[in-house]
């Protein structure tokens, strides 16, 4: 069995404005956000801690070098590389799917600048600024932030629509162009 990237047809292979603006808009917001919070927050004299829906919602300041909500700590590294790749992916990937919605467009908006904040946090800093604490009492969940948060939101919503979006065909397929549905399954899919 071969695994291959499936050629996109003539005129599809093009990065959408709607990625580029939608993950410019993520990355602004997640970059002044952990700049507020490294300000107000993250200096070694201020309170590091603040309520803002009493014990359930905090801000607080945390620095992290591995995954997104403190998974494998001390990964930088290999976060940092997977980043790099995966944001030319992001980019392109909106190409392959032949849905055109414009939510469509702004899940890999916000894929991309998730990562892409994060991304940023890494190679400026070496880690990354996490400042939202949500939980009740001592029962808390990792502190996270604004690419986090994007980046977590853009799989679920890519999984949903790929959970529902597989079992048709292509809309726009070519007459004669084989669509998942009629593939073999050791063929590489036509898009």
């Amino acid at each position: 069995m071969t695994l291959s990237i499936p050629t996109l047809p003539e005129g599809r292979r093009r990065v959408e404005p709607g990625v580029v603006v939608t993950a410019l808009v993520v990355l602004a917001l997640d970059q002044i956000t952990k700049y507020w919070i490294s300000l107000t927050l993250g200096q070694a004299d201020a309170v590091h801690s603040v309520e803002v829906v009493g014990n359930w919602v905090r801000l607080s300041y945390t620095t992290n070098s591995g995954a997104a909500f403190g998974m494998f700590p001390a990964a930088t590294i290999v976060f940092t590389v997977i980043a790099i790749v995966a944001v030319p992916v992001l980019l392109l990937a909106r190409s392959y799917v032949a849905d055109r919605a414009w939510w469509i467009t702004i899940v890999f908006g916000m894929l991309m600048g998730g990562a892409l904040g994060n991304l940023l946090d890494r190679v400026r800093l070496g880690y990354v600024v996490d400042f939202i604490d949500v939980g009740v009492g001592s029962l808390r969940w990792p502190s996270f932030n604004v690419a986090d948060s994007s980046f977590v939101v853009g799989i679920i919503l890519l999984a949903i629509y790929l959970s529902f979006a597989g079992d048709a065909p292509e809309k726009n397929a070519e007459p004669g162009t084989k669509t998942t549905d009629d593939q073999h399954p050791d063929q590489p899919y036509a898009v």
